[in-house]
């Protein structure tokens, strides 16, 4: 092989070193660049779907009150809102549970104080989405402390109510329905928490099935809020 040919070989597998090189390093940053634009597309549909989740689950159009406990009455009482948020109420707490009847708003805020929530809706709510409701009541929260029952003249098709903390909702697929239940059910606004929403001094009947109790004759008779051992975790 003469001089010229052997630099001529040389050469040329320099050329074929150096375009190998060249097509590894564009291998080696479309990977890194598919790769990272992966990433890039990862982190964006999770921030997203977090922005996305936060803003369905907002509670800025909950609307506070700032009423104290301990005023129990025996009358009727006027209420400011509908349904009521805290205030006066009746001696006797409404036993939580899920009715298909309204109930006296005197025992329901009794309730509240003890840390219930209390999901009203319009009695011609569709029966589906009655079912939805009732769902959502039974299976979010502590059941304990879960009060549902029809109100006539709400100003929302439902209202989810806590002591002092009020959501107008208009279905029960709303996300901030159930985020309400978790954030305020026996939240920091109870004014006792901890207090049973049972026991044998509930009231168990609906508005239709008997009057508001009268103030009782004989000392002693009046009902003493207790301490519930133990509320209920339902499934989250």
């Amino acid at each position: 092989m003469t001089k010229e040919k052997a630099q001529a070989r040389r050469e040329h597998l320099q050329r074929m070193r150096a375009e190998q090189r060249r097509k590894e390093r564009r291998t080696a940053l479309l990977m890194w660049g598919t790769g990272g634009l992966v990433i890039v597309l990862l982190v964006g549909l999770v921030g997203f779907y977090l922005v996305k989740q936060a803003r369905e689950t907002s509670m800025d159009e909950v609307v506070t009150a700032s009423y104290d406990g301990g005023q129990h009455v025996w009358d009727k009482v006027a209420y400011k809102e509908t349904p009521p948020m805290g205030g006066e109420h009746n001696n006797y707490w409404q036993q939580c549970d899920i009715y298909d009847k309204p109930i006296h708003n005197e025992h329901a805020v009794h309730s509240l104080e003890h840390g219930a929530v209390w999901i009203t809706y319009r009695p011609d709510l569709p029966a589906d989405q009655l079912e939805k409701l009732r769902d959502v009541a039974s299976t979010t929260g502590q059941r304990d402390y879960m009060l549902v029952s029809p109100f006539e003249g709400l100003p929302a098709p439902i209202v989810a109510t806590t002591w002092n903390n009020q959501l107008k909702l208009d279905s029960p697929d709303d996300p901030r329905l159930p985020a309400f239940i978790k954030r305020y059910q026996n939240g920091p606004d109870t004014p006792e928490p901890g207090a049973t929403c049972g026991g044998e001094h509930a009231i168990v009947t609906t508005a239709d099935q008997a009057p508001l109790p009268p103030e009782p004759t004989t000392q002693g008779d009046t009902p003493m809020d207790s301490i519930s051992p133990q509320p209920t975790e339902s499934q989250q």
